[in-house]
């Protein structure tokens, strides 16, 4: 039974619920719309010929033999231009409600408007359901066609079928259409409806009218502030067009919201305090979503979180993430950071033992290490060490006029304390 009533619903979306629960002569009698300019012919009704085979099929229908009832229409050859066309309807209709046959159900209904013989009503539901099979048998521009017929017809304005004509225009790339029919439908909505405004989002951002784009994405914010992604999707929009404190205090706000749920949204949010001057709010960002599962604990993610801390000036902590970058990958790049950070913070045997791994490594620009290692192990008292290391970095010529002015240095510095080098 719950089959039956399921399949009687299905029906009732392009035949009409009357048309499905009633016989053809209540059908018919349906009142006809008003539609000023349009002369309103008197209501007809269907043959007595045609009448019984149609009462037929209509009980082959309720009994779920719909194939059958299908057959006892295909055998019926009216001559009368209403009968025709009302047959040809039901014909579609029935098909239209079958899986696969959405392009015959579109012949027979073309075929049922063609002379306007219907009644009213069932004149616009047939053109309202062309535009809907267009739509599912992807004939976009003949469903912008009956979605106007059906406007034209009807005198009426009806939200969905301007979503639906707004969506026509997108599948067949007629992007500056779209603006129009959106905004129709997001005025006649009575509770906002989301998918205007994205079709119209769409229209502006692939016309690369980026200013638009935020505009509409303001809207969906403030009309669905449940929705997560409108946020994160504002968000970028407004780093697309440079607004990075507006960009900031959206991604703060979904942040605190628990909308951030992608590596990228997380990445934009930690840059962005960065960016504007807070960048220990940034290294904590990275960290708390490796804690969440959301960014993975890799070397490159390492050195990021360092690389905040740096800005941050924390430079032990940045110096101690750099070497654990480091351990985890093959790159030199990480030791040599994390050497040069431990000499500005006056570790300079750790930045001596990473300035050397960096070497080991095989670091590009040896000479620039060796500059930096003559620097630490200066300072670390280490007078050998830094003579060896600046006779090194004076091999790179951007290198040897600094170089030339620590020898001396180093010299006296270690005769003073009577090193021979």
């Amino acid at each position: 039974m719950m089959k039956r009533k399921f399949k009687m619903s299905a029906v009732a979306l392009v035949l009409g619920a009357s048309a499905v629960l009633s016989a053809p002569a209540a059908l018919a009698q349906t009142a006809p719309i008003v539609c000023p300019g349009y002369e309103k012919d008197k209501t007809n009704l269907v043959g007595e010929r045609t009448g019984k085979k149609v009462q037929k099929a209509f009980e082959l229908y309720n009994e779920e033999l719909v194939n059958e009832a299908l057959d006892v229409l295909y055998e019926i050859d009216p001559s009368d231009d209403f009968d025709k066309a009302y047959v040809n309807r039901f014909i579609g209709n029935l098909l239209a409600a079958m899986e696969g046959q959405g392009g015959k159900a579109y012949t027979y209904l073309v075929k049922a408007v063609e002379n306007k013989a219907l009644n009213d009503l069932e004149h616009a539901q047939t053109l309202k359901l062309l535009g809907d099979l267009s739509m599912q048998e992807e004939k976009y521009n003949d469903a912008v066609n009956w979605y106007d017929q059906w406007m034209d017809f009807t005198c009426k304005e009806d939200a969905d079928v301007y979503t639906r004509l707004t969506q026509a225009y997108y599948e067949s790339k007629q992007l500056d259409k779209m603006i129009e029919p959106a905004d129709k439908a997001i005025a006649l909505y009575e509770k906002p409806n989301k998918n205007p405004y994205v079709l119209k989002l769409t229209s502006y951002y692939e016309r690369k009218m980026y200013k638009e784009t935020v505009e509409v994405a303001e809207e969906l914010v403030r009309n669905f502030p449940e929705e997560p992604r409108w946020w994160t999707q504002l968000g970028m929009f407004y780093l697309q067009v440079e607004e990075y404190k507006k960009a900031l205090s959206i991604f703060e706000l979904a942040d605190m919201q628990g909308f951030l749920e992608k590596e990228s949204e997380v990445k934009a949010l930690s840059q962005l305090y960065q960016s504007n001057g807070m960048p220990y709010r940034g290294a904590k960002t990275l960290e708390k979503f490796i804690k969440a599962g959301v960014l993975e604990e890799d070397a490159e993610m390492t050195a990021s979180i360092a690389n905040a801390y740096h800005s941050a000036k924390e430079f032990k902590t940045a110096a101690k993430l750099y070497g654990k970058a480091a351990a985890a990958s093959s790159d030199p790049e990480y030791f040599r950071k994390q050497g040069t950070l431990l000499l500005v913070a006056e570790d300079y045997k750790g930045a001596v033992k990473a300035l050397e791994k960096a070497l080991e490594r095989g670091i590009e620009d040896p000479e620039k290490i060796h500059f930096t290692l003559m620097e630490a192990n200066f300072y670390a008292g280490d007078y050998r060490a830094a003579y060896a290391h600046v006779k090194e970095a004076r091999k790179d010529r951007s290198l040897r006029r600094n170089a030339d002015a620590w020898e001396p240095y180093i010299k006296e510095k270690a005769k003073n304390r009577g090193i021979k080098l």
